[in-house]
């Protein structure tokens, strides 16, 4: 079997590699509470909701006057 006659350099060998190792964009799915966009398969980080059920109790933010 032959072998390399020269070293391959980092980078090269990074070009080699590096085709499947990209970042992928993740899908979203609408929370069917509030509507906002969220991870699948999560609770909505906004409403708290999981599958149209409560699942989190979310804090209100107030304003401080």
């Amino acid at each position: 079997m032959p072998n390399p006659k020269r070293r391959h350099s980092n980078s090269r060998t990074g070009k080699r590699r590096g085709g499947h190792r990209k970042v992928k964009i993740s899908s979203l799915s609408v929370c069917s509470n509030c509507g906002s966009l969220k991870m699948p398969h999560t609770v909505c980080d906004v409403c708290g909701y999981y599958k149209g059920v409560p699942v989190l109790k979310i804090k209100e933010k107030t304003k401080k006057e």
